[in-house]
């Protein structure tokens, strides 16, 4: 069974471990402005998925993961000096997409936006094709509807 909440403290340490590496002790020039932004260990603590984002361009975030890539040995090795598990769980470096998702949604949102604004424009000079209410009645005289039950 597997404990959740110590998972959780070893990727929360994970990413700490990590981020400092990338500060401090990575000298790669490939490697761009990486930001750490989770880790996800599985439920045995046998494997972490770093996810990272990069600022910058397609070529800053392909020379960043190769130079991740590279230092991977290096981290996972911190890792176990640093955590103290019995087994030290590999590595996964994953491009996070959340920026590309947020500019996504940003983007749908305007859009959105956009088309309400021109709805409600359209809808303040609107007027209606009939008349204003279509089930309205001629009145009824209450002679006529007297005659009517009498019969």
């Amino acid at each position: 069974m597997a404990d959740h909440a110590r998972a959780r403290k070893l990727a929360d340490r994970i990413q700490v471990i990590v981020a400092q590496m990338i500060d401090t002790r990575i000298k790669d020039p490939r490697l761009g402005f990486v930001t750490v932004t989770d880790v996800r260990v599985t439920g045995d603590l046998q494997h972490a998925s770093v996810f990272y984002t990069v600022l910058g361009d397609a070529e800053a975030r392909a020379g960043s993961a190769v130079a991740l890539e590279s230092a991977k040995g290096l981290m996972r090795s911190e890792v176990g000096k640093q955590t103290g598990v019995r087994l030290t769980p590999s590595l996964e470096f994953v491009l996070d997409a959340v920026p590309e998702t947020a500019a996504n949604m940003t983007a749908a949102l305007n859009e959105a936006a956009r088309r309400d604004a021109e709805v409600a424009a359209l809808a303040a000079g609107a007027v209606y094709a009939g008349d204003a209410d279509p089930y309205k009645k001629a009145p009824v005289d209450d002679d006529e509807s007297d005659e009517d039950e009498d019969a």
